[in-house]
């Protein structure tokens, strides 16, 4: 009964919101048309959700950098975090390009929304100044402009790191500021059953229930890919950090936490389990006591996998080629960007999805679409990442401690059980 109220309290909200939007599906799909009377209920959630984009986005991304007061006692093993993090990420969004490629999510969809002007790659120094500019303060206030917002806000809160204790009264003012803004999402939130299944009763409605084929193969696709990885990537990348002698070891202690993540959907709540199975495979404790807390909030493998296939998803829907090297490459930046940068914010996911629709040129009208993906995904992409950190960490080892660490690991593991039992 116990683990059925944890399961309960873990899933509650996003349950609530898949049921919503069920519901809102069955009454476009048997309305027809007719349905279209809800949509200003779904277009008030909608213009909510974009209406704090922008201060969202500065308070906590902002907030984040200016308060990481701990980062110079990480310096020994950020460089190697940080490296490692980055490539796994890269090749679980090029894993999911592969098989997005070779099963489009969206294939036969066709949704009468509002269509982006040709999307132009990110291929001449112009396009990538604007990409990543803006000539104009005021421009900035927008969210039209996510990728030059993200900067500024990162900048700025070095810039606050910097002054010293002079700055810190105002990161934690905009460290409030962003929970307050948290809050301000919370309290929208309790309007999204409303507005999520107006939405689709009005989308169903209008465009019939072929829209929720292409979900299911949108699922299939993912949980597919992320089981692939999840035993494939996951097998290589220990068999790499141990020199092959310590995989039977990892499988053997990741599973408690690998289920733990996919019962609580927490990176978080898989912590202590994490650390402590870090502890058994024999990763050093001040690595995995770096590492594990750090991709807890920074590091999702998962995450990276389901970027791909939201922005695969939504190419698919309005009738777009995602193909191109320029293309492929911005998807899989977008992807590790929401993946390892974003995921290291409160509300990360959120802005992770609205940068894919501002970035492509989406009309606001994708935002939902692409959102209930990240509701549909989460359990999958919550166990990715938490094995993922575990693995990283395994990684991060061999490359500070040298290719040693874990026979290294293993000694100082026996001598403390022969000490415990003497």
């Amino acid at each position: 009964m116990q683990q059925k109220n944890s399961f309960w309290r873990s899933y509650r909200f996003p349950l609530i919101l898949l049921t919503a939007i069920a519901l809102g599906c069955a009454a476009g799909a048997k309305m027809g048309g007719d349905a279209l009377v809800f949509k200003p209920l779904g277009d008030i959630f909608i213009n909510a959700m974009f209406m704090i984009v922008v201060p969202l986005v500065f308070t906590t991304v902002c907030g984040a950098v200016a308060n990481m007061s701990s980062m110079k006692r990480l310096r020994n093993v950020m460089g190697s975090l940080v490296g490692v993090f980055l490539v796994t990420g890269a090749i679980a969004a090029i894993v999911m390009i592969l098989t997005v490629k070779a099963y489009p999510p969206a294939e036969g969809v066709q949704i009468a929304l509002t269509k982006p002007d040709s999307f132009q790659p990110l291929s001449t120094p112009d396009q990538i100044v604007k990409a990543l500019t803006v000539s104009d303060f005021p421009e900035l206030i927008s969210r039209s402009h996510m990728l030059p917002l993200i900067l500024f806000s990162i900048l700025f809160g070095i810039s606050l790191q910097m002054l010293g204790e002079k700055g810190r009264s105002v990161a934690r003012t905009i460290n409030v500021l962003g929970e307050a803004m948290l809050k301000l999402v919370g309290i929208i939130m309790y309007y999204a059953p409303i507005g999520l299944f107006a939405y689709f009763a009005a989308l169903v409605g209008d465009f019939g229930p072929n829209l929720l084929g292409s979900y299911l193969r949108a699922m299939i696709a993912y949980h597919a890919a992320t089981l692939g990885y999840f035993f494939i990537a996951f097998t290589l990348y220990s068999a790499w950090a141990t020199g092959g002698k310590g995989v039977g070891i990892f499988w053997k202690n990741i599973l408690s936490p690998s289920l733990t993540a996919l019962g609580t959907g927490s990176s978080v709540a898989t912590l202590p389990v994490n650390l402590e199975a870090a502890h058994k495979i024999g990763i050093p404790d001040d690595i995995s006591e770096v590492v594990l807390p750090i991709g807890a909030t920074a590091h999702m493998e998962g995450s990276c996998l389901s970027g791909i296939l939201k922005i695969a998803f939504l190419f698919g829907i309005f009738n777009m080629p995602l193909e191109g090297a320029g293309t492929i490459a911005s998807a899989v930046a977008v992807a590790v960007l929401s993946g390892i940068v974003l995921s290291g914010i409160p509300g990360g996911g959120l802005v992770g999805e609205m940068l894919i629709v501002s970035l492509y040129g989406f009309p606001p009208e994708a935002f939902p679409i692409v959102a209930t993906i990240g509701f549909l995904v989460d359990p999958a992409a919550t166990m990715v990442n938490a094995t993922g950190d575990t693995c990283s960490a395994m990684m991060v080892a061999r490359l500070v401690e040298g290719k040693s660490w874990f026979e290294q690991g293993q000694r100082a593991l026996a001598e403390e059980s022969a000490q415990a039992e003497a």
